[in-house]
């Protein structure tokens, strides 16, 4: 498996964003599309209740491992969309200060998204992604 994701970073938009602004991958690689990654145990209860950044923990912990079984890692990711169910700035800078450190270098174009409620009982994280690869 070799690296296909290429990051476009913008010299024209705000230095600010601690993101890509844009992500390319080659014509002959293989696209995965995740479902969006929750923080579940594998019980299925919900990890970390009532804690953005603990959920966002274990929906990374969650991705990472999709992300495994579909041939893939982290590094392969063009772009996530992080859904926080709060109206609170701070909640959603919680949980995507964990999501941002878990991808490092790799600082895949992002989304980051107050939503009313997420679909799981005391679910408050849920993290999509797209990657691609060159077997």
């Amino acid at each position: 498996m070799s690296k296909s994701v290429t990051l476009i970073r913008s010299t024209s938009l705000s230095s600010v964003a601690e993101y890509a602004y844009a992500a390319t991958a080659p014509a002959e690689a293989r696209l995965i599309f995740l479902a969006g990654s929750c923080p579940l145990n594998e019980d299925g209860s919900t990890a970390a209740v009532g804690d953005y950044a603990g959920q966002a923990a274990k929906a990374v912990d969650n991705l990472r491992t999709a992300l495994s079984d579909a041939g893939a890692s982290i590094t392969d990711v063009t772009n996530t969309r992080v859904l926080v169910a709060s109206s609170s700035q701070a909640d959603l800078v919680a949980a995507w200060e964990v999501v941002r450190d878990a991808f490092g270098d790799h600082d895949a174009p992002s989304t980051l998204m107050g939503v009313t409620v997420l679909g799981y009982d005391d679910q408050l994280v849920e993290i999509e992604a797209i990657a691609a690869v060159v077997d």
